[in-house]
């Protein structure tokens, strides 16, 4: 371990987590989380604002986009419309955030990284990159075979990934690993933390060994360590404490 810390400038906030006072009050609550330190933001849900309305709420906040999640079915229904939106957000990256568990086989997963092949083309030539956002099934082994394995296969330069930490350990994988063993492939992270009863936890209050995984957070490519919470019981106590586990964090 050495004294190395997150740059400040990586640390965001998955929206999601905020979900509740965003309904209310999404511009006011984009100005908060600047104003706890945080420098981004990956978007989940819109609330009836469009994307303008949305990059328009982050610029006042001083906040930049660098991400929105994209349901899987709008690869075929209008994925041109949402890199355009992506676009106009102001971000790099378009995430699909799960697979439809219809298509949780070898053959489903199969189909799926022959769409994200396509759709990671027209994102290329939008000036954007897709990637995936795991959940702890994805890991599932099928037949011999690991399903998150078959994604993995898909040129690099169409497909990267925004790897939820606490997904990928609940689904019997190490990040650390991962990292290294597909290096450049992670540009994004949801840094999601797990309680002793597996549960989720704030960031730093719970059993993961963050410091041992960021040290290779490098060789996977990391550029963004966006906090989240599933259901925090007050999501701006959850907020404030996963900033101050993220930005204490010595690896």
């Amino acid at each position: 371990m050495t004294d190395r810390t997150i740059p400040a400038d990586g640390i965001g906030m998955h929206l999601y987590t905020m979900r509740d006072v965003l309904a209310d009050d999404y511009s006011g609550t984009l100005k908060r989380l600047a104003g706890i330190g945080y420098r981004t933001v990956g978007v989940s849900g819109r609330f009836d604002h469009s994307a303008a309305d949305i990059r328009g709420f982050a610029d006042d906040a001083g906040l930049s986009i660098v991400l929105e999640h994209v349901g899987y079915k709008r690869l075929s229904d209008d994925w041109a419309g949402a890199l355009a939106d992506v676009q106009t957000l102001g971000a790099q990256w378009a995430v699909v955030p799960s697979i439809p568990s219809e298509l949780h086989s070898v053959e489903g997963f199969k189909t799926a990284a022959a769409a994200f092949t396509e759709a990671g083309k027209a994102a290329r030539d939008a000036g954007l990159k897709l990637l995936f956002h795991n959940h702890g099934r994805d890991f599932d082994e099928v037949d011999g075979q690991v399903l998150y394995d078959i994604l993995l296969g898909v040129d690099p330069e169409l497909l990267g990934f925004e790897l939820d930490l606490y997904w990928a350990v609940d689904g019997g994988h190490d990040p650390a690993k991962l990292f290294q063993e597909h290096p450049g492939r992670f540009p994004a992270l949801h840094v999601k933390d797990m309680a002793e009863d597996g549960s989720w936890e704030d960031v730093g209050a719970g059993k993961l060994d963050f410091g041992a995984m960021f040290a290779h957070s490098e060789s996977g490519g990391v550029e963004q360590y966006l906090v989240e919470h599933d259901k925090p019981t007050d999501a701006w106590k959850s907020a404030e404490r996963s900033y101050r586990g993220l930005t204490e964090l010595r690896y």
